[in-house]
């Protein structure tokens, strides 16, 4: 199969650039974004022994993309496979390693570039790969193909910004997507324009968020916070971007009057910004307590910073009125599947292109309300704070809702299993 000049330039170029893309991750190590400990990884060497048998490699970006995929890491391991699941952010790797079954386990991805790309399989040796979402780096695409080592991409969806964007690169994507065993779909539009854009195989097979778990919480750290909250008007901002912050301590300070006690509850989508919020809090005069220092809110505490890697389960179980982050800012949405499985009624802003269909679902249903601006956000929180029956209401169409749109990893491990089949008895297409 023949490459493109632009991949040809781009796997030369990336390989030339090598010495310059390992001061990168010094410098990323330096600033607390790379393991120091576990640098190593990202550039393709092993962290541990390759375990004897069959192995699928499961790729997610970060905890989204890599929590959905963790029913499909649980079927498979119960086929017989070991499964190497990456990531390429801190935070995904320390809360993926203590959700893995048994026969799974976490190493860091790679970057994109060759030498990288043939040290980490080399090792590895995978017999089937799964990337999730839209994780399409060239190089290591090429690479698999070369080695014969079947692709497939689960759970794919390509936003209509991105499909602007590939369309001005017709022979780049096409060239790509024709180097995937196969190609599921979360939505019939995204497989639509997966199959606009060059790939000759493509399932629509749902959203496997919809299928994953609930973010556990220790039940004895729920009784014991909600003990100390009892009685208190509470709402969560989960997952929250700058830019966000600010309009949401504002609004906390135009219903603190109507709403005595009132405690807003804001989860960062990064934990390391945890001090810049709180301090956004303090120089609005308000009371900031942090949980990453190790505070429990007490009764003077007006903001409480979640700022922890691995408790969201237990904060969408302690608020009854959730605003999922990345809405109020052209970032595209945060996933409002969880906390709509722990029985909060939504509150989102415009922006929500990142999943649009599940927010559409979720309004339609009731479930979730959309939120224009500041004033449109106080009015709505003191409505439902005001009004537990309304509030109970709205979570329970948001359940409902999410419960409908189920079944995406029996349809996927359906798609799979021939390949599955394949990679046990050593076949490769």
């Amino acid at each position: 199969m023949r490459l493109p000049v632009l991949l040809k330039t781009y796997g030369a170029l990336t390989a030339a650039l090598e010495p310059a893309v390992l001061g990168l991750l010094y410098w990323r190590q330096r600033k607390g974004l790379e393991e120091r400990s576990r640098l190593g990884e990202r550039q393709g060497h092993p962290g541990r022994v390759r375990p004897k048998g069959h192995l699928a490699w499961v790729h997610g970006a970060s905890i989204g993309e890599t929590l959905s995929l963790i029913p499909v890491i649980e079927r498979l391991t119960k086929r017989g496979l070991s499964v190497l699941v990456t990531s390429g952010t801190r935070t995904s790797a320390s809360l993926i390693a203590r959700r893995l079954p048994p026969g799974a386990f976490h190493q860091f991805v790679p970057l994109d570039v060759p030498r990288y790309n043939r040290r980490f399989l080399d090792h590895w040796k995978p017999d089937l790969a799964l990337v999730a979402e839209s994780e399409i780096w060239p190089n290591m695409v090429v690479e698999l193909q070369r080695r014969e080592v079947p692709l497939i991409l689960v759970n794919g969806r390509v936003s209509d910004r991105s499909f602007q964007r590939w369309q001005k690169l017709p022979s780049i994507i096409r060239s790509l997507l024709e180097r995937f065993a196969l190609c599921l779909a979360q939505t019939p539009a995204d497989a639509e324009r997966l199959a606009r854009l060059g790939a000759p195989r493509v399932v629509m097979a749902g959203n496997l968020k919809f299928d994953a778990p609930p973010p556990p919480a220790d039940p004895r750290l729920v009784a014991h916070l909600s003990g100390l909250i009892a009685g208190r008007p509470v709402w969560f901002a989960a997952s929250t971007h700058p830019g966000e912050e600010s309009a949401i301590v504002a609004v906390h300070r135009a219903l603190a009057q109507r709403h005595p006690h009132l405690l807003t509850i804001i989860a960062p989508r990064h934990p390391q910004r945890g001090a810049d919020v709180a301090a956004i809090a303090e120089r609005a005069g308000l009371r900031a307590a942090r949980r990453s220092a190790g505070i429990h809110p007490d009764r003077a505490t007006d903001v409480y910073v979640a700022d922890t890697v691995g408790e969201m389960g237990l904060f969408y179980r302690l608020s009854p009125v959730v605003l999922m982050g990345g809405s109020l800012i052209e970032h595209g949405g945060q996933n409002p599947i969880e906390p709509a499985k722990l029985g909060a009624a939504i509150l989102h802003g415009q922006h929500v292109h990142n999943f649009a269909d599940v927010y559409a679902a979720l309004d339609a249903a009731r479930g979730a309300l959309l939120i224009k601006d500041s004033s449109t956000l106080a009015r709505a929180l003191s409505q439902l704070l005001s009004n537990t029956a309304l509030t109970r209401q709205m979570a329970r169409a948001a359940s409902e809702a999410v419960q409908t749109m189920g079944g995406a990893v029996d349809r996927t491990m359906q798609s799979i299993e021939p390949f599955i089949v394949q990679a046990k008895i050593g076949a490769r297409r």
